[in-house]
């Protein structure tokens, strides 16, 4: 491999911007170029960074400018596309979340990636944040006890988006969150909403994930909300966890707090339930932006040959739970069941990774 990789963005609209500042600033990447089909964005890019070439012709990109890597932040409508014409161009392939617009997209990407020994990821960010991290290792060593279900909010005034609606825009990263905290697959999707806005793309959604054990998480997102909220609450049968991302610091509070049922009772006047309120704190987080770990964590699978922690069978799985709320969607909230057969995904199961992406110990 090469001193440094040479990376090429596609997408200067709201997030590639923020994946090219990142992987400007790591030593073994070199991004060469960026595309993009609005000549203004380029030029803005220019002046931002002179030397990265700005290019509208995506192919003249993939071919013409020595390129080890390419990373795509486009509408999710061009996913598919533009990640497979890099993948059969020899590229290692990053795509913002979510990976595709199907399944069946999703499965073919894969399939080349693997025909070319190419690294194919998917970015969901939120999975290489310390914050969730902290979250995975708390659970995972038993802290909180069995989880009982997960809630979690995703709420804001826009950003509205043309191709898809708030569930495939704002879900991805709670779903990504959950699958990850859990380590397992729901077996039932169930998904309500309503578009208000644009007819046909629904700006506010309910979905319900159903797992085995009676556990179960919902996901509520919006683009009609007057206020930003990034939170999520873990509730276990020893304690639970609210995870606030908009906080500055203190992103996770634990509170020592449960309810229990007596486990005999002979009459009515008998049964009570007993209650236990303990104190909350806050563990320490180290502070380290996310989509760096991501942009670092590409690189190194490029460079190592590791297998991504958010790799294209993570996007697959996450893909196949929004398709069956689309599908629940449109049967008004009807149960939608997951396939049995593939196997789950989970870093969690896989016996060669002992650490996270930024170094942190794996707790399985």
């Amino acid at each position: 491999m090469k001193d440094s990789i040479a990376v090429g963005v596609v997408g200067c609209g709201y997030w590639g911007p923020n994946l090219l500042r990142n992987f400007k600033v790591l030593p073994n990447c070199r991004v060469k170029a960026v595309c993009d089909a609005s000549e203004e964005r380029l030029i803005h890019m220019r002046s931002l960074y002179p030397d990265v070439e700005g290019v509208k012709d995506f192919d003249y990109l993939l071919n013409g400018v020595g390129l080890d890597a390419v990373i795509i932040a486009t509408p999710v409508r061009h996913h598919y596309s533009l990640a497979k014409a890099s993948l059969l161009a020899g590229k290692h392939t990053l795509i913002e979340k979510p990976m595709a617009a199907s399944s069946a997209e999703c499965e073919e990407l894969i399939q080349i990636a693997r025909s070319n020994g190419l690294v194919l990821m998917v970015g969901h960010t939120f999975l290489y944040s310390t914050p969730v991290q902290k979250i995975t290792e708390i659970v995972q060593a038993g802290d909180i006890g069995e989880i009982r279900y997960i809630n979690s909010r995703r709420l804001n005034l826009g950003l509205f988006q043309k191709d898809i609606n708030v569930a495939w825009d704002l879900a991805p990263h709670d779903i990504s969150i959950i699958l990850h905290v859990l380590g397992e697959r729901p077996e039932t999707v169930n998904c309500q909403g309503n578009a208000h806005v644009t007819p046909g793309i629904e700006d506010i959604t309910n979905i319900s994930l159903s797992f085995k054990h009676k556990r179960f998480a919902t996901i509520q997102s919006s683009w009609l909300e007057p206020r930003k909220v990034r939170e999520m609450t873990i509730v276990g049968t020893r304690r639970m966890i609210v995870y606030d991302d908009l906080q500055t610091l203190e992103k996770i509070r634990i509170y020592d707090v449960r309810v229990e049922r007596p486990p005999h009772y002979d009459t009515f006047a008998d049964f009570h339930y007993s209650y236990h309120y303990g104190d909350s704190y806050i563990p320490h987080i180290r502070q380290e932006e996310p989509l760096k770990v991501e942009c670092q964590h590409f690189l190194d699978c490029i460079e190592t040959g590791l297998k991504p922690l958010t790799g294209g069978d993570e996007g697959l799985e996450l893909v196949r739970i929004l398709e069956a709320a689309s599908k629940s969607l449109k049967d008004r909230g009807a149960p939608v069941a997951l396939e049995r057969s593939a196997e789950f995904p989970s870093y969690l199961m896989r016996a060669d990774r002992t650490e996270l992406p930024n170094g942190q110990p794996l707790c399985v």
